[in-house]
Parts: structure tokens; sequence; C-alpha cells
């Protein structure tokens, strides 16, 4: 019997998730509530393929429509989202999952399918090129003691990580935090030039994953709040995935207290994974992580596009978007606040 792939609809949200909470590549970005999350808080439209047999899910792949004047119309999976791609029982689910996939794109004049997968599936495939060079992600496990955890810690990081421990830092945890954390991301943002998210993305999380999401404000001993971290649990692994701070936060070493901070509430919920997240190749961030001991793994993000057609290049430096970053950053902070959403929910 040959499988059957359609369009998911809101009954089928149970079983997508248990399909994904038992797939050994499965993660909390493609689940069901994800689609939920893009579709209110950026109004992209989210058409989730799911393939059975005989009456059973035996693949599940998220997808959503990026509409976007600079870089075209694009299939994605998954916006707004570290990890994509579909999940699936075999080969044979795989390649029907794929074929669905780019009919849909051709339906809705999209030019190019793009899979944030940590492994390319499709390397010997002509028609899809992967996107080799430009993002790796960063993972290691997490020491079973706070001794452990430490000493893990490269010596020159370690040395800055001890002396946010002395600053006497405090976290501020909770759902009700996540508008500050918001107002510290967008100042983040703005100094990375980058268009800041819809608030509204960060009311979803708070909204829609009360359970795995985790809003963290980091105060001064005089109550100054600068930095703050959104994070998610997931099964057994800590993603944390929002990061944000004002240039004072650097002073009193914040980022470095707020990220070991979390590595031992993780350690607490039983988390054996941290997954410190993407970053472009020899970035900023990028660097930040491999002083903290982090290994990079490549990533294997793959795109299929139109005949003709080149993959867009939404990467900063690149074309037109590298000179629209520099001027972003000599914006001011409000006018960045309300005009940053309106670009941002196209470039997820």
């Amino acid at each position: 019997m040959s499988y059957c792939v359609r369009l998911a609809e809101p009954h089928d949200a149970e079983r997508w998730d248990a399909y994904v909470t038992a797939h050994p590549d499965g993660t909390l970005l493609h689940g069901f509530r994800w689609k939920t999350l893009v579709e209110r808080t950026a109004r992209q439209v989210c058409p989730y393929l799911i393939a059975e047999k005989k009456g059973q899910v035996a693949g599940v792949l998220p997808l959503s429509l990026r509409k976007s004047l600079l870089f075209g119309r694009s299939l994605i999976s998954t916006s707004f989202a570290v990890y994509g791609g579909p999940l699936v029982d075999d080969a044979a689910a795989a390649s029907m999952l794929d074929d669905a996939a780019w009919r849909l794109a051709e339906d809705l004049g999209a030019s190019a399918l793009e899979y944030r997968s940590l492994m390319a599936s499709h390397a010997h495939d002509p028609d899809w090129t992967l996107l080799e060079g430009q993002s790796a992600v960063f993972q290691a496990p997490i020491a079973p003691t706070a001794d452990a955890r430490l000493q893990a810690i490269p010596r020159k990081q370690r040395a800055v990580v001890r002396k946010a421990l002395k600053n006497n830092l405090k976290t501020r945890l909770g759902h009700a935090n996540w508008r500050q954390a918001y107002a510290l991301y967008a100042i983040s943002v703005r100094n990375l030039g980058t268009p800041v998210f819809p608030k509204a993305l960060f009311a979803g999380i708070a909204d829609l994953f009360p359970d795995e999401a985790e809003f963290a404000v980091i105060e001064t001993q005089a109550g100054e709040a600068v930095a703050s971290l959104v994070s998610f649990y997931d099964g057994d692994t800590v993603r944390p995935y929002y990061a944000g701070g004002t240039p004072s936060a650097r002073m009193v070493a914040a980022h470095d207290g707020m990220y070991f901070s979390l590595m031992e509430r993780a350690a607490d919920r039983g988390c054996v994974l941290f997954d410190f997240g993407r970053s472009r190749v020899d970035s900023g961030p990028y660097r930040f992580k491999r002083n903290w001991g982090f290994a990079p793994t490549p990533l294997g993000y793959e795109i299929r596009t139109a005949p003709g057609r080149k993959a867009p290049n939404v990467t900063p430096g690149a074309g037109g978007y590298g000179f629209a970053s520099a001027v972003w950053r000599r914006l001011p902070l409000l006018l960045t606040n309300r005009l940053g959403p309106v670009f941002a929910r196209h470039l997820g």
C-alpha cells in the first residue's frame, strides 16, 4: 500500500506531536504548536504536510511560506526555527513528502523550497543545493555536577564566568517577563543591524509553551535589567533561543553568567544536552560559543530552486541586505522597534 500525503488539519495536532516526540530527530520546533505560533504572530501561511500509511503517521513536514519583496517567495521548513525538514519512517515517505512539497511550492508561486535540517538528505540530488559554510550549530553534553560544568569551560572563558558569579547578578524567571525580555532583545538585534521580530512572537511563546519556554531577565545588584534570555526545554535538551541585552551587559559579564545559570537550571530539570543554537560562521556569536568550548557542527541546510533561479541569500553582508543592515544599526531604537516587525516577519 502506497503513502498518502495531505495537508495537516487542526485535528491532526495530537497525532502529529506524538510522532514528532517519538522520532529520534524530532524537536519542539517541528511540533504543531510552532505552526500556530508562526501563523498567529508572523501571519505566514503554514501548509504542514503529513504522510500516512494504513492510517498511521509515517512522516511529517512542517512548512511556512515566506513572502519578501527583497528575496521573493520561499517555502521553508521551518520559519523562525533553527531546525526543520521532514521527519519520516523511511526513504519512500521522504520522497513522497519532497514531491508534495515541491508541487505545493509551485502552486504557491514560491521559487525555492528550503529544509533547515541538521543533516542534509539530498547531497547527491542535482535538484538540491547544500548551503555549505554558512552556519553551524553548537551542542555539548551538560556535565553531571556544578564543579564539572564549570571546569568544562576553557580557562579564559571560565574566568569570565567566575567574574559574573562574583557580581551576584540576579535572575528573574517567569512568563510575566516576556515584555522586558523582548525590549532587551530588541536592543541587541538593532545593534546587530537586524529588524526585530514582532512583539507578538514573544507573547505567543509565553502563551503556547507554558511548560517548555523560560523567560529570564538578568539584573545587577542595583536592579538594572541588563540582559534577557528566552529558552526552550525540549525533552532532555535545553535550547537558549533569543538573547538580548544592553551595552552595559558586557561590563558585568551578564551574558556569561546568564548562560551558565541556564546550564545549572537545565541540569536540575534533568537535561543532558545544551544546544547553544545556530550562528553564522566566523561571526561574533560563533566565536563566543567556541570560547565556551563548544565545537561547531555545520548545518545541513539545503534548498531546491526553480529552473534558472538562484537560492536567496538572506545572510547579513549579502548584496542589498548588507547595506540595509549597516543603515539599520544607525536608526533610533524607537523607529526600529516600530518598523522592524514589518520586515522581520518576512525574514524568519
